[in-house]
């Protein structure tokens, strides 16, 4: 099990969590944080690899092959995201308007297309748990921006999950062959929860990072924090990530609409 949490380390500019050239750990990608203070520019050029720039938090506009928009999201837990996908080649400009913190995701990727972004409107969103399954305990938003559906084009599928206080996510336990990652935010600094993939327990922080690269995973926040983490999967070449999900077969029978009747049967 690999966990980052880098705030101690933290500083303005472009901060490498991964570099997939160098200690890709099964990942195949390039994950960063890129911090941006009012006023300041910075600008991506990648010659081999696509990108994907998620807004975490913010206000900046962003540049690209002579279109411009204009992204401002507050935080991750009340507003909708601004995410631009682009294809090897692209020159992305980005210009800060106010303190803004934006999540990096790159892989190597020869097919060439037009860059596409992503807003609060195109944002797909699905309301898991929240017909009393499991007596309410998994509800959460999972939030999806690109995929194989909507982005075949891409090497990679990138989306949100918003983990209400004392809830749990990416839960019955599931698993699936393709890498993926997980870079945790909450309302709070100091929130914390915990993740269980790989086989492995590991305390989840603002600004962590999870490599998951095999075994069933799932997590939860600490009851009074929201966790709010990004996801993001490589596809396998010639097994891409199609909404793929295989579930512990030893927790199957929490998929039973009466699971919880024999201990709670009023609830």
């Amino acid at each position: 099990m690999t966990y980052f949490n880098k705030n101690a380390e933290l500083k303005n500019g472009y901060n490498t969590y991964i570099d997939a050239d160098t200690d890709d750990m099964g990942t195949q990608m390039d994950v960063g944080l890129l911090l941006m203070e009012d006023g300041d520019v910075f600008t991506f050029d990648e010659a081999d690899k696509e990108i994907a720039v998620l807004l975490f938090s913010g206000k900046v506009t962003y540049e690209w092959d002579g279109k411009k928009v204009e992204g401002d999201r507050p935080d991750c837990f009340h507003h909708e995201a601004y995410c631009l996908l682009a294809g090897k080649g692209t020159k992305i400009t980005l210009t800060a308007h106010a303190h803004s913190e934006l999540y990096i995701q790159k892989t190597l990727n020869d097919k060439p297309y037009e860059a596409v972004m992503y807003t609060p409107e195109t944002v797909q969103t699905e309301y898991k748990g929240s017909n009393g399954e499991l007596m309410g305990c998994m509800e959460r938003e999972i939030k999806t921006f690109f995929d194989l559906d909507n982005a075949p084009f891409s090497n990679m599928v990138l989306g949100e999950v918003l983990n209400h206080p004392g809830k749990w996510s990416s839960y019955p336990p599931h698993h699936h062959p393709q890498p993926e990652v997980y870079f945790y935010r909450f309302d709070y600094p100091d929130g914390f929860g915990a993740g269980f993939a790989n086989g492995e327990i590991f305390k989840t922080g603002h600004n962590g990072l999870a490599v998951i690269n095999h075994g069933f995973h799932s997590q939860t926040a600490a009851p009074g924090y929201a966790m709010c983490y990004a996801w993001g999967i490589r596809h396998l070449d010639g097994d891409p990530w199609d909404k793929t999900r295989i579930d512990d077969p030893e927790h199957a029978w929490l998929w039973k609409a009466d699971a919880n009747d024999h201990i709670y049967p009023n609830h």
